[in-house]
Protein backbone atom coordinates (compact mmCIF):
# COMPACT_ATOMS: atom_id res chain seq x y z
CA UNK A 1 0.00 0.00 0.00
CA UNK A 2 1.43 3.32 -1.06
CA UNK A 3 1.39 6.18 1.40
CA UNK A 4 -0.41 9.24 0.17
CA UNK A 5 1.80 12.29 0.09
CA UNK A 6 0.16 15.64 0.64
CA UNK A 7 1.28 18.30 -1.83
CA UNK A 8 3.47 21.05 -0.46
CA UNK A 9 1.38 24.15 0.09
CA UNK A 10 1.96 27.07 -2.24
CA UNK A 11 1.98 30.31 -0.30
CA UNK A 12 0.91 33.42 -2.19
CA UNK A 13 0.45 37.09 -1.29
CA UNK A 14 -3.27 36.36 -0.98
CA UNK A 15 -2.97 33.60 1.65
CA UNK A 16 0.26 34.71 3.30
CA UNK A 17 -1.40 36.50 6.22
CA UNK A 18 -3.54 33.49 7.10
CA UNK A 19 -0.63 31.05 6.82
CA UNK A 20 1.60 33.31 8.89
CA UNK A 21 -0.85 33.59 11.76
CA UNK A 22 -1.60 29.86 11.69
CA UNK A 23 2.10 29.00 11.81
CA UNK A 24 2.89 31.33 14.73
CA UNK A 25 -0.38 30.92 16.60
CA UNK A 26 1.05 29.64 19.87
CA UNK A 27 4.07 31.83 20.38
CA UNK A 28 5.44 35.12 21.53
CA UNK A 29 2.87 36.68 23.83
CA UNK A 30 5.83 38.53 25.35
CA UNK A 31 6.77 40.26 22.08
CA UNK A 32 5.45 43.80 22.39
CA UNK A 33 6.66 45.82 19.39
CA UNK A 34 9.16 45.83 16.53
CA UNK A 35 10.57 48.50 14.25
CA UNK A 36 11.98 47.46 10.87
CA UNK A 37 13.69 49.87 8.49
CA UNK A 38 12.90 47.38 5.70
CA UNK A 39 9.21 48.19 6.16
CA UNK A 40 9.75 51.68 7.53
CA UNK A 41 7.56 51.38 10.61
CA UNK A 42 6.52 49.69 13.85
CA UNK A 43 4.32 46.62 14.29
CA UNK A 44 2.80 45.25 17.50
CA UNK A 45 1.50 41.93 16.11
CA UNK A 46 4.19 39.26 16.80
CA UNK A 47 3.34 37.45 13.57
CA UNK A 48 4.58 40.48 11.63
CA UNK A 49 7.94 40.68 13.41
CA UNK A 50 10.06 39.39 10.54
CA UNK A 51 13.58 39.80 9.14
CA UNK A 52 14.31 39.07 5.45
CA UNK A 53 16.24 35.84 4.88
CA UNK A 54 18.71 37.60 2.57
CA UNK A 55 19.76 40.09 5.23
CA UNK A 56 23.45 39.36 5.81
CA UNK A 57 22.76 39.45 9.56
CA UNK A 58 20.63 36.32 9.13
CA UNK A 59 22.83 34.11 6.98
CA UNK A 60 26.30 35.45 7.90
CA UNK A 61 25.93 37.04 11.33
CA UNK A 62 27.00 40.31 9.70
CA UNK A 63 25.55 42.84 12.10
CA UNK A 64 25.87 44.26 15.59
CA UNK A 65 23.43 44.44 18.46
CA UNK A 66 22.72 45.67 21.97
CA UNK A 67 20.29 44.57 24.68
CA UNK A 68 19.09 46.97 27.38
CA UNK A 69 16.07 47.56 29.58
CA UNK A 70 13.25 49.97 30.16
CA UNK A 71 12.75 50.12 33.93
CA UNK A 72 9.78 51.91 35.45
CA UNK A 73 9.12 53.88 32.28
CA UNK A 74 12.70 54.92 31.47
CA UNK A 75 15.52 53.29 29.48
CA UNK A 76 18.44 52.56 31.79
CA UNK A 77 22.03 53.38 30.76
CA UNK A 78 20.90 54.12 27.20
CA UNK A 79 23.93 56.23 26.26
CA UNK A 80 26.41 53.55 27.36
CA UNK A 81 24.68 50.95 25.19
CA UNK A 82 24.49 53.28 22.18
CA UNK A 83 28.16 54.19 22.56
CA UNK A 84 29.17 50.53 22.58
CA UNK A 85 26.87 49.81 19.63
CA UNK A 86 28.51 52.60 17.67
CA UNK A 87 32.02 51.29 18.46
CA UNK A 88 30.98 47.83 17.26
CA UNK A 89 29.31 49.26 14.16
CA UNK A 90 32.34 51.42 13.31
CA UNK A 91 34.60 48.37 13.54
CA UNK A 92 32.47 46.63 10.87
CA UNK A 93 31.75 49.77 8.79
CA UNK A 94 28.03 49.69 9.56
CA UNK A 95 25.75 52.71 9.85
CA UNK A 96 22.04 52.74 10.75
CA UNK A 97 19.94 53.96 7.80
CA UNK A 98 18.30 56.59 10.02
CA UNK A 99 21.58 57.98 11.38
CA UNK A 100 22.57 57.79 15.04
CA UNK A 101 20.28 60.60 16.17
CA UNK A 102 17.35 59.02 14.35
CA UNK A 103 18.11 55.64 15.91
CA UNK A 104 17.60 57.04 19.37
CA UNK A 105 14.21 58.49 18.41
CA UNK A 106 13.10 55.20 16.83
CA UNK A 107 14.04 53.15 19.90
CA UNK A 108 12.00 55.41 22.18
CA UNK A 109 9.03 55.35 19.79
CA UNK A 110 9.11 51.54 19.58
CA UNK A 111 9.18 51.16 23.35
CA UNK A 112 6.18 53.49 23.58
CA UNK A 113 4.23 51.41 21.07
CA UNK A 114 5.09 48.34 23.16
CA UNK A 115 3.19 50.07 25.95
CA UNK A 116 5.02 48.53 28.93
CA UNK A 117 6.92 50.53 31.51
CA UNK A 118 9.16 47.51 32.08
CA UNK A 119 10.57 45.75 29.02
CA UNK A 120 13.74 44.58 27.32
CA UNK A 121 14.95 46.14 24.06
CA UNK A 122 16.95 44.26 21.42
CA UNK A 123 18.58 46.63 18.92
CA UNK A 124 20.22 45.41 15.70
CA UNK A 125 22.15 47.20 12.94
CA UNK A 126 22.67 44.79 10.04
CA UNK A 127 24.66 44.79 6.82
CA UNK A 128 21.33 44.64 5.03
CA UNK A 129 19.48 42.72 2.36
CA UNK A 130 20.51 41.84 -1.16
CA UNK A 131 22.20 38.46 -1.56
CA UNK A 132 23.56 35.24 -0.12
CA UNK A 133 27.34 35.38 -0.60
CA UNK A 134 29.91 36.56 1.94
CA UNK A 135 30.50 39.74 -0.07
CA UNK A 136 29.27 42.63 2.09
CA UNK A 137 29.06 44.93 -0.93
CA UNK A 138 26.19 43.00 -2.49
CA UNK A 139 23.80 44.27 0.18
CA UNK A 140 21.51 47.17 -0.64
CA UNK A 141 22.40 49.07 2.52
CA UNK A 142 22.34 48.69 6.29
CA UNK A 143 19.08 47.98 8.08
CA UNK A 144 17.81 48.67 11.58
CA UNK A 145 15.62 46.42 13.72
CA UNK A 146 14.32 47.23 17.21
CA UNK A 147 12.43 44.57 19.16
CA UNK A 148 10.72 45.20 22.52
CA UNK A 149 9.92 42.13 24.59
CA UNK A 150 8.93 41.06 28.08
CA UNK A 151 11.63 41.35 30.73
CA UNK A 152 12.45 38.10 32.47
CA UNK A 153 13.01 38.09 36.24
CA UNK A 154 16.71 38.34 37.13
CA UNK A 155 18.37 35.04 37.99
CA UNK A 156 18.47 35.55 41.76
CA UNK A 157 14.72 36.22 41.92
CA UNK A 158 14.03 32.57 41.18
CA UNK A 159 17.31 31.18 42.53
CA UNK A 160 18.06 33.00 45.79
CA UNK A 161 20.55 30.33 46.83
CA UNK A 162 22.90 31.38 43.99
CA UNK A 163 24.24 29.94 40.74
CA UNK A 164 26.23 26.90 39.71
CA UNK A 165 29.09 27.69 37.29
CA UNK A 166 31.38 25.31 35.42
CA UNK A 167 34.45 25.93 33.26
CA UNK A 168 33.72 26.02 29.53
CA UNK A 169 35.55 23.96 26.92
CA UNK A 170 34.63 26.42 24.14
CA UNK A 171 37.72 28.36 22.94
CA UNK A 172 37.59 32.10 23.61
CA UNK A 173 37.21 34.69 20.89
CA UNK A 174 40.34 36.37 19.59
CA UNK A 175 40.84 39.74 21.34
CA UNK A 176 40.07 41.77 18.21
CA UNK A 177 36.63 40.12 17.98
CA UNK A 178 35.85 39.93 21.69
CA UNK A 179 35.34 43.69 21.93
CA UNK A 180 32.78 43.74 19.07
CA UNK A 181 29.19 42.82 19.98
CA UNK A 182 28.42 41.22 16.65
CA UNK A 183 25.53 38.95 15.67
CA UNK A 184 28.01 36.14 15.00
CA UNK A 185 27.36 34.47 18.37
CA UNK A 186 27.98 30.79 17.64
CA UNK A 187 30.68 30.40 20.36
CA UNK A 188 28.27 31.97 22.86
CA UNK A 189 25.48 29.64 21.77
CA UNK A 190 27.76 26.63 22.27
CA UNK A 191 28.75 27.91 25.71
CA UNK A 192 25.12 28.17 26.77
CA UNK A 193 24.40 24.73 25.33
CA UNK A 194 27.32 23.40 27.34
CA UNK A 195 25.90 24.92 30.54
CA UNK A 196 22.48 23.38 29.95
CA UNK A 197 23.90 20.00 28.95
CA UNK A 198 26.03 19.88 32.09
CA UNK A 199 23.26 20.96 34.44
CA UNK A 200 24.90 24.29 35.28
CA UNK A 201 23.44 27.79 35.30
CA UNK A 202 26.41 29.46 33.60
CA UNK A 203 29.77 28.55 32.11
CA UNK A 204 32.99 30.51 32.54
CA UNK A 205 35.42 30.89 29.66
CA UNK A 206 39.22 30.78 30.02
CA UNK A 207 41.93 31.90 27.61
CA UNK A 208 45.06 30.04 26.53
CA UNK A 209 46.87 31.34 29.65
CA UNK A 210 44.19 29.88 31.91
CA UNK A 211 42.74 33.28 32.81
CA UNK A 212 39.02 33.99 33.16
CA UNK A 213 37.33 35.66 30.19
CA UNK A 214 33.50 35.77 30.27
CA UNK A 215 30.33 33.72 30.16
CA UNK A 216 27.99 33.02 27.25
CA UNK A 217 26.41 36.46 27.61
CA UNK A 218 27.64 37.63 31.00
CA UNK A 219 30.71 39.08 32.69
CA UNK A 220 32.23 37.38 35.73
CA UNK A 221 34.42 38.48 38.60
CA UNK A 222 35.50 37.58 42.12
CA UNK A 223 35.86 39.08 45.56
CA UNK A 224 39.17 38.02 47.08
CA UNK A 225 39.59 37.23 50.76
CA UNK A 226 41.71 40.40 50.93
CA UNK A 227 38.63 42.43 49.95
CA UNK A 228 39.40 43.14 46.27
CA UNK A 229 36.67 43.13 43.62
CA UNK A 230 38.32 41.85 40.45
CA UNK A 231 37.06 41.55 36.90
CA UNK A 232 39.10 40.22 33.93
CA UNK A 233 41.32 42.54 31.92
CA UNK A 234 39.39 44.03 29.00
CA UNK A 235 41.80 42.83 26.32
CA UNK A 236 39.92 39.57 25.74
CA UNK A 237 36.33 40.29 26.80
CA UNK A 238 33.40 42.50 25.93
CA UNK A 239 33.29 45.61 28.11
CA UNK A 240 29.94 44.86 29.72
CA UNK A 241 27.86 47.93 30.52
CA UNK A 242 26.54 46.29 33.69
CA UNK A 243 30.03 45.21 34.74
CA UNK A 244 31.37 48.75 34.35
CA UNK A 245 28.40 50.19 36.22
CA UNK A 246 28.80 47.65 39.03
CA UNK A 247 32.48 48.56 39.34
CA UNK A 248 31.56 52.24 39.61
CA UNK A 249 28.93 51.52 42.27
CA UNK A 250 31.37 49.29 44.14
CA UNK A 251 33.48 52.33 44.99
CA UNK A 252 30.82 53.17 47.56
CA UNK A 253 31.82 50.01 49.43
CA UNK A 254 35.50 50.90 49.53
CA UNK A 255 36.76 51.09 53.09
CA UNK A 256 33.81 49.06 54.32
CA UNK A 257 33.37 45.77 52.44
CA UNK A 258 36.04 46.34 49.79
CA UNK A 259 39.63 47.54 49.75
CA UNK A 260 40.04 47.83 46.00
CA UNK A 261 38.17 47.51 42.69
CA UNK A 262 40.19 46.74 39.55
CA UNK A 263 40.77 44.66 36.43
CA UNK A 264 43.16 41.74 36.80
CA UNK A 265 44.12 38.32 35.46
CA UNK A 266 42.01 35.75 37.31
CA UNK A 267 42.91 32.05 37.32
CA UNK A 268 40.87 29.05 38.42
CA UNK A 269 42.98 28.92 41.57
CA UNK A 270 42.00 32.54 42.29
CA UNK A 271 38.33 31.65 41.85
CA UNK A 272 38.56 28.63 44.15
CA UNK A 273 40.25 30.79 46.81
CA UNK A 274 37.76 33.68 46.50
CA UNK A 275 35.25 34.63 49.16
CA UNK A 276 32.65 35.42 46.47
CA UNK A 277 32.18 34.98 42.73
CA UNK A 278 29.80 37.20 40.80
CA UNK A 279 28.08 36.99 37.42
CA UNK A 280 26.74 40.29 36.05
CA UNK A 281 24.74 41.29 32.98
CA UNK A 282 21.84 43.32 31.64
CA UNK A 283 19.34 40.48 32.01
CA UNK A 284 20.58 38.97 35.26
CA UNK A 285 21.71 42.11 37.13
CA UNK A 286 24.13 40.84 39.83
CA UNK A 287 24.19 37.09 40.52
CA UNK A 288 26.01 35.26 43.31
CA UNK A 289 27.82 32.01 42.53
CA UNK A 290 27.58 29.27 45.15
CA UNK A 291 29.46 26.49 43.32
CA UNK A 292 32.28 26.60 40.77
CA UNK A 293 33.42 23.37 39.10
CA UNK A 294 31.76 21.31 41.81
CA UNK A 295 33.28 23.15 44.78
CA UNK A 296 31.58 25.79 46.94
CA UNK A 297 32.71 29.40 46.67
CA UNK A 298 33.36 30.91 50.09
CA UNK A 299 30.57 29.81 52.41
CA UNK A 300 28.60 28.35 49.50
CA UNK A 301 25.95 31.05 49.94
CA UNK A 302 25.46 34.56 48.52
CA UNK A 303 27.87 36.91 50.26
CA UNK A 304 27.71 40.48 51.57
CA UNK A 305 29.38 42.11 48.56
CA UNK A 306 26.83 40.51 46.24
CA UNK A 307 23.97 41.72 48.45
CA UNK A 308 25.22 45.30 48.54
CA UNK A 309 26.08 45.51 44.84
CA UNK A 310 22.73 44.06 43.83
CA UNK A 311 20.94 46.55 46.08
CA UNK A 312 22.97 49.46 44.69
CA UNK A 313 22.36 48.41 41.09
CA UNK A 314 18.61 48.02 41.55
CA UNK A 315 18.44 51.44 43.19
CA UNK A 316 20.57 52.95 40.41
CA UNK A 317 18.26 51.51 37.76
CA UNK A 318 15.19 52.91 39.48
CA UNK A 319 16.44 56.29 40.68
CA UNK A 320 19.53 57.55 38.83
CA UNK A 321 18.11 60.37 36.72
CA UNK A 322 21.39 60.84 34.83
CA UNK A 323 21.19 57.27 33.52
CA UNK A 324 17.43 57.12 32.96
CA UNK A 325 16.00 58.21 29.60
CA UNK A 326 12.25 58.83 30.09
CA UNK A 327 9.93 57.05 27.65
CA UNK A 328 6.50 57.30 29.26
Amino acid sequence: MKLRREPIKLITPENFGHVLRAGRRCCHSGYYAMYSSVFGGIVSDPTLMLVPIDDHMVHRGDGVFEVFKCVGGAIYNFDAHLSRLRRSADALALNPPCGWAGLRRIVIATVRVGGRRDSTIHLFVSRGTGGFTVNPYESEGCQLYVVVIKTRPPFMADNPEGAVVVSSSVPPRLPQWASIKSCNYLPNVLMKKEAVDRGADFVAGFDERGCLTEGASENMGIVTRAGELLFPELRGILAGTTMLRVMALARRLKGRLLKDIRFADITKADIRAASEMLVVGTSINVTAVRVFDGKPIGSGRPGPVFAELNRLLLRDMAENRKLRTPVF
